[in-house]
C-alpha cells in the first residue's frame, strides 16, 4: 500500500496499540486460566493490538502458596503455555503471560514472551519479596540465581532466559520492550530503569499486587513516575477476581502510562475479565530522549551494566491492511485543558508566571511605570490585566500603568469602545492618540499613493500604522520613565503575523511571548469568571472574547465591526495552535501532525471540549487541515524566523515551548521549507470511506 493509502492507519505514524489484560481466573486451575487468557488474546487481536500483557503467574494464579511445589501444577502450567503458543500461531499479536517454571532444580516466577507460536524469551523475576504478607522466597528463586542464558521449553530449543532481555520488532525498531515482574518496580532501582537506558521504549510489568486501602494510588504513582523518569511507556497489569482471598483481596488493576500521561486503566474490582487498550506514541518517546540529553549522559555513566542486555530481534508485521484510527483522544486545544479544574489551575499559574516576570523586570530596571497600547482585542487585554496585577503586587497604584489606545484608518467603533471601557474598568491611566495625522505624514514622505486618494492598502500602508503606534509607545516610555509592555502572542510569532522592528514585534518586555492565542481567550474568560477586575468588567471582557481577531489596518465599509480578519489569511488559530504544539514540542513530521489534527478535529461530536458551546464547535476535513498546515509550514520554517531571532525578553509559560532564541528555539533565519513540504505530499486530499474504520 502507498503512504497515502496507509495514512489513516495509526501504525503508519509510529503508534502501536497495546493492551493490558486482567483475566478471570481460578486458583491452581491452569485449564480455566489458559482458556480465559486465550479469549483475551483473541479480543486484543480483533482490536488490532500488537502487544498484550497478562498478570504475574496468571496461568496458575499468584496465590497458590506451597502448591507451587506440586509437580502436577507446574506441569499443568507448561501444558497451558503449549496451548497458548498453539493458539497464537494465527494471531498477529505479541503476548506476555506469567507462569511458574522449574529450571535446573530451581523454581522461578517467570514471564513468557511469544509471537505466533514462537517463544521469544523467558524473563524471571529479579526481586523476590519476603516481607509482610509476601514470602515468595519460600517457593521462588531470584533471577540472579540462574547460571544459564538459554533453556529448552515446550519443545522449543535455546529459548533466551534472563532478566536483561530486550525484545525488538524488526518492522518497527522503535518498539523495543522489556519485561519485569511486580516487586521489581517497588525496588529502589527497578530493572526497567536500566532497560530503558539500554534502549527499551516500552516497559512491561506483570504483577499480582494484592489490594489494601490506598495502594492503587501508590501503584499509579510508581507507574507514572517510572514512565516519566525513563521517558518510556509503562504497562502494568495485576491479578484480579479469582485469586484466593484466604488472607488477601485483589482489585485487578491494569494501567498504561506514556511519559507521565495515563493512556488506559481497567475498572478495579471487576468480576469479569477485562482488556484495556492504549495507543502508544513511539515518536514522542524517541523525540524526548533525543532532546533531553541527560538521558544520554546517564547511558554513558552506566555503560558497563547496559552492555549486559541482550536484544532479541524478531519479525512481527504491523496491522497495515486497512485504516486503523486512533482510540486515543487528543485534546483539540493542547494548550488548554478540557477539565475545568485543570484549566483553572493552568490559568492561575500562567498569570503568576507572567506577573513574576514583569515584576522582576521592573525591579531590576528601577522603574515603577508601564506603557502599553490597547487595541480592544485579546492580546492587549491579556497584557493589560497582567500589568494591573503587577501594580497590585508591588503595592503601586494602577495609575502607574499608562495605557494608550491609538485609533488608525481601520479602527472599528466596537474595538475602540472596548478599549476605552476596558481601561476604565482596570483603573489605569487611559489616553487616546489618533495616529492618522502622523501616519499620513509618513505616507506623504514615502510618496505612497494613498495620500493622493488612491485606495492602495499594501504592506507599507499597514506597517506604517503598526510602526507609528510602537514608535509612540517607546517615546512615551522615555517621557515618563516607563517600560513598554509587548502585546503580541506565541501564535502570532510562530506565523510571523507581526510587524518587524518598530512595530508590534518589539517592546521592552513581552509578557505574552509564549502564550498562544487559544489560551489567551481562556485566560481572559477566567478573569471574568473569577471577577478579578470586578463584576462591572465582565461584560467588556466577554465582548472582547467574542470579537473577530483582526489587526485592523485596512479600511472597510463598515466601522462597526473589524472588517479585516486574521484567520482568513493565516488560518484558524485553533488549528494553527494545534500544529504549532506538535511541531514545536515534539518535532513531528507534517504527515503525523496532520493525522493527529484529523483525529482530533474531523468530528465535532467526538471527545470533550474546553467549555465551548455546541454552536461554536468547529470541525475540519483533511483537505482543509492540509491547506492550513501548508500555510503554517511555509510561514514558520521559511518566512518568519528572522523576527523570532531578535525577540524581546519574556517568560516561558508552558511546556509546549517558547520561540525565544535564548530559550527553547534556536534556528537559522534563512532555512528552507522543502523537507517539510515534501512530507506534506504524503497527506491524502480526501477522507477514508466511513465504513472502513
Amino acid at each position: 500500500m502507498s503512504k497515502k493509502e496507509t495514512f489513516f492507519n495509526l501504525y503508519h505514524h509510529n503508534f502501536i496499540r497495546a493492551a493490558v489484560a486482567v483475566p478471570e481466573l481460578r486458583v491452581a486451575n491452569s485449564d480455566f486460566n489458559t482458556q480465559k487468557t486465550m479469549d483475551l488474546l483473541g479480543q486484543a487481536a480483533d482490536q488490532h493490538s500488537l502487544l498484550i500483557a497478562f498478570p504475574e503467574l496468571g496461568l496458575s494464579a499468584y496465590s497458590c502458596d506451597d502448591l507451587f511445589q506440586q509437580q502436577a501444577l507446574l506441569d499443568a502450567c507448561q501444558e497451558g503455555l503449549r496451548q497458548i503458543l498453539k493458539y497464537s500461531e494465527k494471531l498477529p499479536l505479541i503476548g506476555i503471560v506469567g507462569l511458574p517454571l522449574q529450571v535446573e532444580h530451581l523454581l522461578f516466577n517467570c514471564a513468557a514472551v511469544f509471537y505466533r507460536g514462537r517463544l521469544l524469551g523467558i524473563v524471571p523475576k529479579t526481586y523476590v519479596p519476603n516481607y509482610r504478607e509476601f514470602y515468595e522466597l519460600r517457593q521462588f528463586a531470584p533471577a540472579d540465581y540462574a547460571l544459564w542464558e538459554r533453556i529448552d521449553l515446550c519443545g522449543q530449543k535455546e529459548v533466551p532466559f534472563g532478566n536483561r532481555l530486550l525484545f525488538q520488532v524488526a518492522e518497527q525498531p522503535l518498539l523495543t520492550f522489556h519485561v519485569e515482574i511486580c516487586e521489581d518496580l517497588w525496588s529502589p532501582i527497578p530493572p526497567s530503569s536500566y532497560a530503558a537506558l539500554a534502549g527499551a521504549t516500552v516497559l512491561i510489568n506483570l504483577s499480582a499486587s494484592n489490594i489494601t486501602v490506598g495502594k492503587d494510588d501508590y501503584r499509579r504513582l510508581l507507574a507514572n513516575s517510572q514512565s516519566s523518569r525513563c521517558l518510556a511507556a509503562y504497562l502494568y497489569t495485576a491479578a484480579g477476581t479469582g485469586e484466593s482471598t484466604t488472607d488477601l483481596a485483589w482489585d485487578g488493576h491494569g494501567m498504561m502510562y506514556e511519559n507521565g500521561d495515563c493512556l488506559a486503566e481497567t475498572e478495579r474490582f471487576s468480576y469479569v475479565s477485562q482488556l484495556a487498550l492504549g495507543d502508544i506514541d513511539l515518536d514522542r518517546l524517541q523525540q524526548d530522549r533525543m532532546r533531553q540529553n541527560s538521558f544520554g549522559q546517564t547511558r554513558s555513566r552506566h555503560r558497563d551494566l547496559l552492555m549486559a542486555f541482550r536484544t532479541i530481534r524478531f519479525s512481527a508485521p504491523l496491522p497495515a491492511q486497512k485504516p486503523v484510527p486512533l482510540k486515543r483522544a487528543y485534546e483539540r486545544f493542547p494548550y488548554v485543558p478540557s477539565d475545568p479544574i485543570s484549566r483553572d489551575q493552568r490559568c492561575q499559574e500562567v498569570y503568576d508566571i507572567q506577573t513574576q516576570g514583569l515584576v522582576k523586570r521592573l525591579q531590576a530596571a528601577g522603574v515603577d511605570k508601564l506603557v502599553i497600547g490597547i487595541s480592544g482585542g485579546l492580546d492587549s487585554t491579556q497584557a493589560l490585566i497582567v500589568c494591573a496585577r503587577v501594580m497590585d503586587i508591588m503595592k503601586l497604584p494602577r495609575s502607574h500603568v499608562l495605557a494608550y489606545t491609538m485609533p488608525g484608518f481601520a479602527t472599528s467603533e466596537r474595538t475602540l469602545s472596548q478599549a476605552r471601557r476596558l481601561m476604565a474598568a482596570v483603573g489605569c491611566q487611559a489616553h487616546e492618540i489618533d495616529i492618522r495625522p502622523s501616519c499620513l505624514q509618513m505616507l506623504k514622505d514615502l510618496g505612497h499613493p494613498y495620500v493622493q486618494g488612491e485606495p492602495v492598502y499594501d504592506v507599507t500602508f499597514e506597517n506604517v500604522q503598526a510602526g507609528e503606534r510602537t514608535s509612540h509607545l517607546f517615546r512615551l516610555a522615555n517621557l515618563h520613565g516607563a517600560l513598554v509592555v509587548g502585546t503580541g502572542d506565541l501564535s502570532e510569532l510562530a506565523l510571523g503575523w507581526c510587524t518587524y522592528g518598530v512595530g508590534d514585534h518589539m517592546s521592552h518586555y513581552h509578557v505574552n511571548a509564549s502564550v498562544p492565542k487559544t489560551l489567551i481567550q481562556y485566560l481572559i474568560g477566567w478573569v471574568a469568571q473569577k471577577q478579578q477586575l470586578g463584576p462591572e468588567a465582565n461584560p467588556i471582557l466577554e465582548e472582547i472574547r467574542a470579537t473577530d481577531i483582526s489587526p485592523e489596518l485596512i479600511p472597510q465599509e463598515s466601522k462597526e465591526q473589524p472588517g479585516q480578519r486574521s484567520e482568513e489569511v493565516i488560518g484558524p488559530y485553533e488549528l494553527q495552535d494545534f500544529h504549532l504544539y506538535y511541531l514545536l514540542r515534539f518535532g513531528y513530521s507534517p504527515a503525523k501532525v496532520a493525522f493527529l489534527a484529523w483525529s482530533a478535529w474531523h468530528d465535532r461530536t467526538y471527545g470533550t471540549w474546553p467549555g465551548i458551546p455546541e454552536n461554536r464547535r468547529n470541525q475540519y476535513p483533511l483537505v482543509e487541515i492540509k491547506r492550513w498546515l501548508e500555510v503554517f509550514l511555509k510561514r514558520f520554517f521559511q518566512f518568519s524566523q528572522f523576527k523570532r531571532s531578535c525577540l524581546p525578553n519574556g517568560p516561558k509559560v508552558g511546556s509546549g515551548g517558547s520561540l525565544s532564541p535564548r530559550g527553547d528555539y534556536r534556528a537559522p533565519s534563512d532555512s528552507e521549507v522543502t523537507a517539510w513540504l515534501t512530507q506534506l505530499e504524503q497527506i491524502p486530499d480526501r477522507e477514508p470511506p466511513s465504513d472502513s474504520y
